[in-house]
């Protein structure tokens, strides 16, 4: 069972971008001004396809001023008014060239005197059409999703998990190290968000990638009867690096943005899906552990290291890209 998972992560990493944290999805925003007036926000990152492939869209009664672009970082920013001769209310709004993509999209609408309209766009939903009264739970139901997508496709983050529980293998030792990694990363996650802490994104990044190399040389070292350093101090080891990809999840969720009427609502909701989907990865990889174990114990050690000099590698090629970026 375990060789199995192993033959699919080794699978895995051959497929995984260079760039192990930057498949994050654009964000769009209208904002009323006026009874005419919007003001036009699109951020869109340059790895994805949505920078350079998609544009925003909207009715044939609204007219766009010329943009005005800039980059920041790997985001293309650009600004614009639209003047809209009707209400926008039961009109649709969204992204063309959507379907040629390869992330998705979150579509903020903040009309004056009615509640903010917050909608996710995807290859199969590129335009929505803006509500009279908008639903109350979209804003926690987008960020929840978009913190799920995060886990699961920040692929530094994903690999971290996989490692502790690959060093771990129990489940008790392996909850209160997840319950540690949770904590951390949700105090610099907030702090950082809003704007009490903070640490430039480059070398945040490369110590996340740093991070995995550590468990990965923990486990290839891993003896029994002679415990390393995180097997002593799991919670310990999971707290430390838990502030680290902490500022690696708020560097994702300030490229998306924050809705300025709904920041606590987005990011309790977005931390609950990193959760989630954090929790999801560890309970697959502890049920196959589990049974490789009842199984095939024999396979156990050499699957695991098969799977860590992956790990190792893949992390030993992101830092020293991330170094020399």
């Amino acid at each position: 069972m375990l060789h199995r998972f192993c033959f699919a992560v080794l699978m895995l990493f051959a497929a995984l971008p260079a760039q192990a944290d930057e498949l994050r999805p654009g964000y769009l925003e209208l904002t009323q001004l006026d009874t005419q007036q919007w003001k036009l926000v699109w951020k869109a990152p340059v790895l994805g396809g949505l920078a350079t492939r998609t544009r925003p869209a909207f009715p044939e009664f609204c007219s766009q001023s010329p943009p005005q672009a800039r980059v920041e970082g790997a985001v293309l920013v650009a600004e614009s008014r639209l003047t809209c001769t009707k209400d926008l209310a039961g009109a649709q709004v969204g992204l063309a060239g959507m379907d040629a993509a390869f992330t998705d999209a979150l579509l903020r609408v903040a009309p004056l005197g009615r509640p903010i309209q917050t909608t996710r766009l995807t290859q199969q939903t590129t335009m929505v059409t803006v509500a009279t009264v908008p639903d109350a739970w979209e804003v926690a139901r987008s960020y929840f999703v978009l913190g799920v997508e995060h886990i699961l496709t920040g692929y530094d983050h994903l690999l971290f998990v996989i490692a502790l529980v690959l060093l771990l293998g129990r489940i008790s030792p392996v909850i209160k190290a997840a319950t540690a990694f949770t904590v951390a990363h949700s105090l610099t996650l907030v702090g950082s968000t809003l704007g009490l802490v903070g640490l430039a994104q480059a070398p945040v990044e490369a110590l996340v990638a740093l991070s995995i190399v550590f468990l990965a040389v923990e486990i290839a070292k891993q003896k029994p009867g002679d415990p390393g350093l995180t097997e002593r101090l799991p919670w310990l080891v999971a707290f430390l690096f838990g502030l680290l990809h902490g500022f690696g999840f708020a560097g994702a969720l300030r490229e998306i943005g924050l809705p300025e009427s709904d920041v606590p609502t987005a990011l309790l909701t977005f931390n609950l899906g990193v959760e989630a989907g954090q929790l999801a990865i560890v309970a697959a990889v502890v049920a196959i552990i589990a049974l490789t174990r009842r199984l095939r114990p024999q396979t156990l050690r050499p699957a695991t290291l098969t799977a860590t000099y992956a790990i190792g590698i893949t992390a030993s090629f992101w830092f020293i890209e991330r170094l020399v970026s």
